[in-house]
């Protein structure tokens, strides 16, 4: 018996469809349904490696967290990494696919349309309900011909829709009336509840909004979604940084700057480091923002060539040096790392067209690129013993690499991490390196900051080194991801006509003939 389905699409990017599909997968989890995410695909570049090794969208794994199942690439079939030149890295089932521009992809998208039903009949195989997430707006009338994550799924699986608008951004009626209207007559029919989200104050004074969005559209409002602050979650990509305020500043405090590249990804590394009291992060874009700093971060970033370059256009790698000269600590993390090296080479164009570049020059390093991608997790435990690191030796640390290339330590470093296992299988390797002065230190973990012990040794030594009288204050917060899904949980519990909208799941949309209009209307 296949699983039911039901699907949230949005009036536009953004309107939190995310994190509406994560609190829906652990409602249902709560209430004892076996459920599961699924995008069709996703544009980012926050991704996640799963168990078997592969690649899938940051937001995938997340919602598969929140429904408490493993993340697996049927979640996630087709993964668009943007890179340089607007072109992208097509990523199908977990695994490279091919580099297209966009105007190429969209011819070759009917290849992919088999991949993406698959998955998706996989999924309702083994779950009882499966939760789809749309792209974008519900209304992309220059894209609906080619359309294989909207509508077009909608359709294939006979989903019921809920349409979910910001009114955060103000005009929700033209958002959630408009869409509708913009949708061709059999669209509407599977749309069966609207959903106001992000909604400040009180929302008894909307309920005049609710009545004439419900007596204008026939379609019934299902909730108003309060704006939830500071929710640890992760992000599926760096737009959510255009919505996040600048940190303030707290006296005493240690203050990180992340430097935030034009390809950054994989940023929720650093939601650990934010909701640590006494802890003000900045993503940071121009040179004079890296003073005063107490560590400077270079993240990771999908073009890591591409991003070196507009290090030194900015003037921020002549900054960057000059600061860690001047004795400020500096961590690089995936692309980071490899640009803290001396040199990067790439004779085969597997990242970019350049064949060698020289690096900032602060770490021993030197990096080869390869075809190969690396998409894999890992434990370890930390061996460096000294500068930041000091009294971090031994501490136990997992996480998960995604990157292409392979780094090479020389004289004057030592590995950060030794590692004992990658994916499912025992591993005698290390990771990463530190200088001698311990200074300069780079790692492909991501999730490196998720390790509490790790991480409150870290902040200690970094509040050793300022002289706060904050130093024992510090580093006192667990991180935990399970409490932010439950806490989202709770607020769209709270909020949502749960009975009205387990009526639709159940009843789903009548009539045959979805798979076949979904057929005819197929990339």
């Amino acid at each position: 018996m296949r699983g039911k389905v039901l699907m949230v699409q949005g009036t536009m990017s953004s309107v939190g469809k995310s994190l509406l599909v994560a609190a829906l997968c652990r409602i249902c989890k709560q209430d004892g349904w076996r459920v599961a995410p699924f995008k069709a695909q996703n544009m980012a570049l926050n991704s996640f490696a799963t168990h078997d090794g592969r690649e899938v969208g940051r937001a995938q794994a997340m919602q598969a967290a929140a429904a408490g199942v493993e993340v697996t690439v049927e979640m996630n079939p087709v993964l668009l990494k943007p890179e340089a030149d607007s072109q992208s890295q097509v990523v199908v089932l977990g695994r490279p696919w091919e580099r297209l521009r966009a105007r190429d992809y969209y011819q070759r998208k009917a290849e992919l349309w088999a991949v993406v039903t698959a998955a998706l009949d996989t999924l309702r195989a083994a779950y009882d309900l499966v939760i789809i997430e749309g792209a974008g707006s519900a209304a992309e009338l220059n894209l609906r011909q080619g359309d294989m994550v909207n509508m077009a799924v909608a359709h294939y699986a006979a989903a019921p829709v809920l349409l979910a608008g910001d009114i955060d951004r103000g005009g929700i009626f033209a958002q959630l009336l408009g869409t509708l209207l913009l949708l061709e007559e059999p669209e509407r029919r599977l749309v069966r509840g609207l959903v106001v989200n992000k909604f400040r104050g009180d929302a008894s004074l909307f309920q005049t909004g609710v009545t004439i969005l419900e007596e204008r559209s026939s379609v019934p409002v299902l909730g108003v979604v309060p704006f939830i602050r500071d929710l640890r979650i992760a992000d599926e990509d760096s737009v959510a940084l255009d919505e996040k305020p600048p940190a303030p500043g707290v006296p005493d405090s240690l203050t990180i700057a992340v430097i935030r590249l034009p390809h950054i990804s994989n940023f929720d590394d650093f939601d650990p480091l934010r909701a640590e009291p006494g802890i003000t992060v900045r993503f940071v874009e121009q040179p004079a923002d890296l003073y005063p700093a107490d560590l400077l971060i270079l993240p990771g970033t999908k073009t890591t060539v591409a991003d070196l370059r507009w290090l030194h256009e900015r003037g921020l790698a002549a900054e960057l040096v000059a600061r860690v000269r001047a004795g400020t600590p500096v961590l690089g993390i995936c692309g980071g790392y490899q640009m803290l090296g001396s040199h990067i080479f790439d004779p085969h164009g597997s990242e970019s067209d350049t064949p060698e570049i020289a690096g900032l020059g602060l770490l021993p390093t030197v990096t080869h690129f390869s075809h190969e991608k690396q998409t894999i997790r890992v434990e370890g435990r930390v061996v460096a013993e000294r500068g930041i690191f000091a009294g971090v030796c031994g501490q136990e640390c997992s996480g998960y690499e995604i990157h292409m290339g392979r780094t090479v330590l020389k004289d004057g470093s030592l590995p950060l991490l030794s590692i004992r296992q990658r994916g499912p299988h025992l591993a005698s390797d290390t990771d990463g390196a530190v200088d001698e002065p311990g200074r300069v230190a780079g790692t492909y973990l991501h999730g490196l900051f998720e390790n509490d012990a790790l991480r409150h040794a870290l902040l200690r030594n970094l509040a050793a080194r300022k002289g706060t009288g904050a130093t024992p204050a510090l580093a006192l917060a667990h991180f935990d991801r399970e409490s932010q899904y439950d806490r989202l949980a709770r607020v769209v519990r709270e909020h949502l006509d749960l009975e009205r909208l387990y009526r639709i799941v159940a009843e789903g949309v009548a009539g045959g003939g979805a798979e076949r209009e979904a057929e005819e209307r197929k990339p």
